[in-house]
């Protein structure tokens, strides 16, 4: 009875984080979607402000078109995402965490190609343009797939971290999603909302499947009463 009303407790955690994000999430679109005169306005000027920056240094430009490259979703996905998935299948043996990390990242891709198509934001239109960018622009492909893929790869893993890991992998990752929605600005590709909106829904829907597999997942035989913050009790295969 205990672990049924604790798996419960966190099932309803994982919906009241999903709702936390979809809120938010939702109510930004909304306001892309009717071009809502002060976030344009923000948008605007800090898409301005940005490019400009990069096109006047030469330097920072080469800087900021090769972290575009080395950060695009697929590059995420096959040297981070995947080979974290295999290692934790095979080597670590987590494979009901392998599973829930890959299935979280397919769904978070799937949800935001399908946003992109609901909103149908244009491109930023800057003058004099150095760069090209195709597809719709809310919420930016690379903050949000970047967002997923850190974000579980340090939930699948985070069992077997140690001490210090787990206090520099989690600033590690968040500083490399941040750097990557500056590199989207900078390189004019995305306004502002949409790589907040990327963050957002990365972020937040790995956390609510995270949330939600810890309720699913049965507690170990050799732990049957103890709830683990961290998860230790649910690695059995």
């Amino acid at each position: 009875m205990e672990g049924t009303q604790t798996r419960a407790r966190r099932l309803s955690r994982a919906v009241v984080y999903a709702v936390v994000v979809a809120v938010p999430l939702g109510l930004l679109a909304f306001l892309v979607r009717s071009n809502f005169g002060p976030l344009v306005d923000l948008d605007e000027r800090v898409i301005v402000a940005a490019t400009d920056v990069t096109r006047s240094h030469p330097g920072f430009r080469s800087i900021a078109e090769t972290w575009e490259l080395v950060s695009q979703p697929w590059v995420m996905y096959v040297v981070l995402g995947v080979p974290a998935c295999l290692v934790a299948w095979f080597r670590l043996h987590l494979r009901t965490r392998a599973l829930w990390a890959l299935a979280t990242m397919a769904t978070g891709w799937a949800v935001a190609v399908a946003l992109k198509m609901v909103v149908q934001r244009a491109r930023p239109a800057i003058d004099d343009p150095f760069a090209s960018h195709a597809g719709y622009s809310f919420p930016s492909g690379h903050a949000t797939n970047n967002a997923i893929v850190v974000t579980t790869v340090v939930l699948l893993l985070w069992p077997v971290l140690g001490a210090t890991a787990r206090r520099v992998v989690p600033v590690a990752g968040g500083l490399w999603v941040l750097i990557t929605c500056a590199d989207r600005l900078f390189m004019g590709a995305h306004f502002l909302s949409d790589v907040v909106a990327g963050v957002l829904l990365g972020c937040g829907l790995s956390i609510a499947s995270y949330a939600g597999y810890v309720g699913w997942s049965p507690p170990s035989p050799t732990t049957p009463s103890k709830e683990s913050a961290d998860d230790d009790a649910h690695q059995v295969a």
